[in-house]
């Protein structure tokens, strides 16, 4: 008799592949008439901004811009100015080849060298690289062997859970606002802010975003040394046209301010403040599949091929916060703090130490503080704090976790006293945790000859099981139905494994 075998296909999870390359940057940048003059430099930024991504057979293009900001001190007392390039960049990045049907990339920029130099007072150049590391994971398609019938066969099915990717979707959007300064500014120093996602609704096919930006600006009155800071709101509602997207996704929608614009207005009237923010949508679909694990024919040789399927599950939704804080000495024991500033190294996942052992997200965070010394100078100090997000989810043995996460500054406050610089940064990190198990399976089985006929004196075997042994390993072992020693040994009827060590009569067929 033939043996029937009911295949199905499920999304599994696909390649995790990380790379890593080098923006150049080499940039000369010119000071505008309405800014004072150079005096010094005093500390240069360079981050870069991911605007489109595509992954194609062999490589991962990137197409963006680094944003290089440069704080200097003016000269005749003008005090700390600030201004910036953006430098539009491509990159290919050499990826393995591998099929898909989902991707998605996380890309992290971190500054491996900065030089610049003062060339006169209107004209600085800026030299150096900007690493990129970039985690590419993928979903593609297998086919699995759900059921099988006939041939005498007998079969261990299972349950496979997971996740499906619906949606991958980054789109920069905008934001408008007034912002109205109580008295006309000399300079605006630095422009920032932190986005939040309020209501997400999903529809057939669509994503309705409604949210708000908190900016925080940064600057001088006229006449004076001491930074102001001026915080204003900033609503925004996007619709995303998603193909495939259903009412019954489970979504993750995170907001990431990547640069602000200000127009200052004519006389007393507020300027108008601009916010582009980029959109990170994702969306999966809950699946359960049942598929044969194990089998063998109680009347035939039977031969398998296993097979390991790679499932992805969705951990858990990040949006939790974190403080820490750090201290260093100043080699000026009279600094006078002017603006500090926050970035952040790539992220990864690690297992925390101690009781519980549970997982974190963990990255590095850089505080640079601007103090003024007490020969009237600007300088810049940095302390480096390790930032670590308890994962509040248990992850079982065995499971590899991937995050795809984004971290915010909700607050810093730093100090310059004593001699000492103090900083306390409160991060918020929001993200989706993925992790992905490995389950056996049976790749392919055929049946062989039949098996040789039971020798007609022996009527009853007896086999001496271990605890924890299942039944169906059993029941393989002497080529008889599970069910038939169950019955044989009156024990449930779905028993998997025996709770103790025990005597098992096994029926001969």
């Amino acid at each position: 008799m033939e043996l029937k075998i009911f295949r199905d296909t499920m999304p599994q999870a696909g390649t995790v592949c990380t790379v890593k390359a080098e923006l150049p940057l080499e940039t000369e940048i010119l000071v505008s008439d309405y800014l004072p003059p150079v005096f010094k430099l005093v500390k240069c930024f360079a981050k870069p901004v991911i605007l489109q991504k595509q992954l194609q057979p062999g490589r991962l293009t990137l197409e963006g811009y680094l944003r290089c900001t440069v704080y200097y001190q003016g000269e005749e007392g003008a005090g700390l100015c600030q201004t910036e390039q953006k430098l539009p960049f491509t990159k290919q990045l050499e990826l393995p080849e591998f099929d898909f049907t989902a991707w998605t990339a996380v890309v992290e920029g971190q500054t491996e060298y900065l030089n610049s130099r003062v060339v006169n007072p209107r004209r600085m150049e800026v030299r150096g690289a900007v690493g990129l590391v970039a985690t590419v994971r993928t979903q593609n398609k297998a086919e699995v062997i759900t059921a099988l019938a006939d041939g005498g066969i007998e079969q261990q099915l299972d349950t496979l859970q997971g996740v499906r990717s619906i949606a991958v979707l980054d789109k920069l959007i905008s934001a408008e606002g007034e912002l109205a300064f109580p008295s006309p500014p000399t300079a605006v120093l630095d422009i920032a802010g932190t986005a939040t996602a309020q209501e997400v609704r999903l529809l057939s096919g669509k994503a309705v975003v409604k949210g708000e930006v908190q900016v925080q600006c940064a600057w001088r009155a006229e006449q004076e040394t001491e930074l102001q800071s001026l915080s204003t709101t900033l609503p925004f509602q996007q619709v995303l046209d998603v193909d495939g997207l259903t009412e019954d996704c489970k979504c993750l929608c995170v907001v990431e301010p990547v640069g602000f614009s200000l127009t200052e207005g004519q006389l007393d009237a507020a300027g108008t403040l601009s916010a582009s923010l980029m959109l990170h949508l994702r969306a999966w679909r809950s699946y359960q599949l049942q598929y044969a694990a194990d089998a063998f024919s109680t009347r035939f040789e039977t031969e398998l091929v296993p097979q390991e399927l790679a499932a992805e599950e969705l951990v858990c939704l990040l949006n939790a916060t974190t403080t820490v804080s750090g201290s260093g000495p100043l080699p000026d024991a009279g600094a006078q703090l002017r603006a500090c500033f926050v970035s952040y190294g790539p992220i990864s996942i690690s297992q925390q130490s101690g009781q519980g052992g549970g997982w974190a997200l963990t990255a590095r965070a850089t505080a640079t503080a601007f103090a003024e010394n007490s020969l009237g100078e600007l300088d810049s100090y940095e302390k480096t704090l390790e930032l670590s997000v308890p994962i509040p989810a248990e992850v079982p043995a065995g499971m590899q976790l991937q995050p795809e996460c984004w971290l915010s500054t909700e607050n810093v406050q730093c100090t310059c006293a004593g001699g000492t610089l103090e900083a306390t940064i409160t991060v918020r990190a929001e993200g989706t945790i993925l992790g992905c198990t490995t389950s056996p399976v049976i790749g392919s089985i055929t049946l062989g000859d039949p098996l040789p006929d039971t020798d007609p004196e022996i009527a009853l075997r007896i086999y001496y099981a271990q605890a924890g042994e299942e039944v169906f390993a059993v029941a393989r072992r002497f080529h008889v139905a599970p069910a038939q020693i169950l019955a044989a040994n009156q024990l449930e009827e779905e028993l998997a494994s025996l709770p103790q060590a025990q005597r098992l009569l096994i029926p001969v067929t």
